[in-house]
């Protein structure tokens, strides 16, 4: 039997990338979409671990389910490590994906240093705190223009260290094998699946 678990977003590309990771676990995906009445966090840390934790435990308060979230950013050396935990948001609080990008290869036009990382941090909580949180981390460099179709967010400029690509040049599945969000969510899942496996118990 398929275990509950709550992601707390509203993202379909997050929830569809968290998705495809979890759900061979036997894990039965709940979101933040089941719950439309239910205000969304403010995302107010000034980290992106405590942003990650700040939204697991209000989720798992909300809605007395055990619940995982994460928040990522993506570091660029050369701009003092921004957008970092304003990566959402970068170009303004009503920005698309596409203005953020924007954004970054415009201050980055003239500069040879193009290093940066993404990193997610995943935290687990329960209604009566925070469990556990972690992080998995991607090096890469920003490209000059966008390259590639598939991914969202920052992808079509993150080129992956060691590919010699793009994230959004990348299939779903071999991105997510790689991603940073991935390498996150293997190094809680031992845990999670552990807490969701005693919460089953109970339950039966």
């Amino acid at each position: 039997m398929a275990i509950p678990l709550l992601i707390a977003s509203r993202n379909p590309d997050k929830i569809a990338e968290l998705k495809a990771i979890l759900e061979p676990h036997q894990i039965r995906i709940h979101t933040m979409l089941d719950f439309p009445d239910l205000p969304d966090t403010i995302e107010d840390q000034d980290s992106i671990y405590g942003n990650a934790m700040k939204k697991a435990l209000e989720g798992a308060k909300a809605t007395d389910m055990l619940c995982l979230a994460d928040d990522t950013g993506l570091f660029i050396d050369a701009l003092d490590n921004a957008p970092g935990v304003f990566s959402a948001r970068f170009a303004g609080e009503a920005c698309s994906y596409s203005d953020n990008v924007r954004k970054v290869l415009l201050l980055l036009q003239d500069n040879d240093n193009r290093n940066a990382y993404f990193e997610t941090a995943v935290a687990v909580a329960d209604p009566s705190g925070i469990i556990s949180v972690v992080s998995g981390c991607v090096r890469g460099h920003i490209a000059l223009y966008e390259q590639g179709q598939n991914g969202f967010g920052y992808d079509s400029i993150f080129r992956v260290e060691g590919k010699d690509k793009s994230y959004a040049e990348m299939e779903n599945e071999e991105k997510n094998r790689i991603s940073h969000r991935n390498l996150a969510i293997r190094e809680i899942l031992p845990i999670l699946l552990r807490v969701l496996r005693i919460n089953n118990a109970k339950i039966k």
